[in-house]
Parts: structure tokens; sequence; C-alpha cells
């Protein structure tokens, strides 16, 4: 199989899920197949939560359940314990630079491309921190070109009630602007 594991992980209510779904229709109308899986302890909003993907380019996934990371989202430090183990050589980790603190850094021979970038106080600055996990979506497919930027603005228009578009197509292009900026390594 051709392709890559991404998790998006964090605290629950950080609409986590919500990243999985917009890039898997995101992904889906460009050809690539995508098994998704996710995870949340029963709290409401707070306790870890996560949501895994394994896409391919070349036919169904091999194994459903992420092994190795590729990229890695992260957006509270409640979520790093279970990710880190994950991390292969290289892993491109995207950590909110205000609620993770101490953001995984590889270990056992690994390194990691680190960068700390602002989501959350974009997502403040922009009306409600509630929109990190666009900004943080889009930072992601602004660097690695997972998708195209279209398709996932797409998505988004598709995946997101009336009263809430425009606030989350602000965050879609804050988060394209963070991936031009290039965020340094942390």
């Amino acid at each position: 199989m051709s392709g890559c594991e991404i998790r998006f992980a964090g605290a629950g209510g950080q609409g986590l899920q919500l990243c999985a779904k917009l890039l898997s229709a995101a992904l889906a109308r460009e050809g690539r197949i995508v098994a998704a899986t996710q995870a949340y302890e029963p709290t409401s909003r707070g306790g870890l939560s996560r949501s895994d993907m394994v896409v391919s380019t070349d036919g169904a996934a091999d194994y459903p359940l992420v092994t190795a990371l590729d990229y890695l989202v992260i957006l509270d430090q409640t979520a790093v314990a279970a990710s880190e183990p994950l991390l292969r050589d290289g892993t491109l980790v995207l950590a909110d630079a205000r609620r993770v603190t101490a953001p995984p850094k590889g270990g056992k021979g690994k390194t990691c491309d680190l960068r700390r970038l602002p989501f959350s106080e974009a997502a403040i600055r922009l009306g409600s921190e509630r929109v990190a996990n666009v900004i943080a979506l889009s930072a992601l497919v602004g660097m690695t070109g997972l998708c195209s930027r279209e398709g996932l603005e797409q998505a988004v228009r598709g995946g997101t009630p009336a009263k809430l578009l425009d606030r989350n197509l602000d965050a879609l292009r804050e988060g394209f602007a963070m991936a031009d900026n290039r965020a340094e390594v942390a």
C-alpha cells in the first residue's frame, strides 16, 4: 500500500472527529481510500480524544489502524503520551503552541519535525477557540499537500452548518496562511 497515517489528537470537544471527517471527504473526492477510527474517553469535554486515518492511494489499506504516524496534529497536552509511541522518524508534528506545553519530540533514536503553531490563539482572534481544529487541519493540508486546498474548502463548505460557515472559512484561510509562512521548527 502506498499512503500515509494521520492522527488528530487532543481533548474531547476540540472537533478532532470533524477534522478527520472533513479530510476524509476531501481525500475521497481525489480518489484516495481512507480507513478512519476514533477513540475518546467517556467525558463530553476535556478527556483524551483522537481520530486516526490510514490513507491509501493504490487500493484498500492493508491494515486499518495506525501503527506509525506520518502526521500528528495535537491540540492539547492530554494527548501527548498516547501519541508519542506511534511517532516514526521524521513524523511531522503540528502542536498547538498554547495548549501543548511539552510536545512530543520522538525518542528511541527517532526525531520528528515538530512545529509549534498558534492554533488556539488564532482561533480566539477569529472569535471562537472552537475553530482551532479547522485552522490546524488547513495548516496540515497547506504544509503537506495531502489534498488540494480547493478540495478541503469544498469539504468544509459541504460539512459545516450554514451559521458556522463564514467562521470556518476564515479559519481555513488562517491555517493556509500559517502553512505559507512555514512556522518555525520548535
